[in-house]
């Protein structure tokens, strides 16, 4: 695939999964820069697995994996897949993503403080910032984990289905924050199989058991899904 000034990252041919048992099977694709990609697909299609490959937890089993970016990828998770009994606040949940730039066991500088406060009230959070995670709604969980996302600074964010099981009205606000994120040059890749979620992306990525069936904008490529 030739490569453009203007593609973060380059799949090609990736074969990637777990135990030596591929889940994605020869995947060819480029996710544009300074956009929002969706990985659009059923349950069993792969999408987690390329995440964790772009998250660079997950190693290629054939292909390759090229990255024009500067900085560790950011990784969201659902808010689910953190325990809501968790003995801290939003405010030092969202710290923790500085953890990447001074790791845990140093003090945070004036600076990282800034950007922490920064990145709550990016995400309307800091009303709720000495609140406890154990006290929060499913979708203040998910903006406080994409607000510590934020605090990484990076110039890769990853979200694995960050709207799920959300409102209608959380789930728009995260889409907003994302248009808004990727207009200041970060690539934001996230996994969905919500067609609705995916129409407010710039390009998608269309899994089915684990091969690219489709690529390109949401009006082009999406129309498989229900094929």
């Amino acid at each position: 695939m030739r490569h453009t000034a203007d593609s973060a990252i380059r799949l090609e041919h990736l074969t990637a999964g777990y135990a030596r048992q591929p889940v994605l099977r020869d995947v060819t694709a480029t996710i544009p820069r300074g956009q929002v990609t969706t990985v659009v697909g059923p349950n069993g299609s792969g999408k987690s697995t390329l995440l964790g490959v772009l998250a660079g937890t997950l190693a290629a089993l054939q292909g390759a994996v090229h990255r024009d970016t500067a900085r560790r990828p950011a990784f969201v998770v659902q808010h689910t897949a953190v325990p809501p009994t968790l003995p801290i606040t939003v405010r030092d949940t969202v710290a923790m993503g500085r953890w990447a730039h001074r790791g845990p066991w140093r003090r945070l500088t004036s600076e990282d403080r800034a950007i922490t406060q920064s990145c709550l009230e990016r995400m309307n959070l800091g009303d709720l910032a000495t609140r406890r995670l154990d006290t929060l709604s499913g979708g203040q969980r998910q903006r406080t984990l994409l607000a510590q996302a934020l605090a990484q600074q990076s110039d890769l964010l990853l979200l694995d289905e960050p709207a799920a099981g959300l409102d209608a009205d959380s789930q728009a606000e995260i889409a907003q924050v994302l248009t808004e994120i990727s207009a200041t040059g970060v690539t934001v890749v996230q996994a969905t199989h919500d067609l609705a979620e995916a129409q407010r992306a710039d390009h998608c990525l269309v899994l089915r058991a684990g091969r690219l069936v489709s690529a390109g904008g949401p009006a082009e490529v999406l129309a498989v899904m229900v094929q």
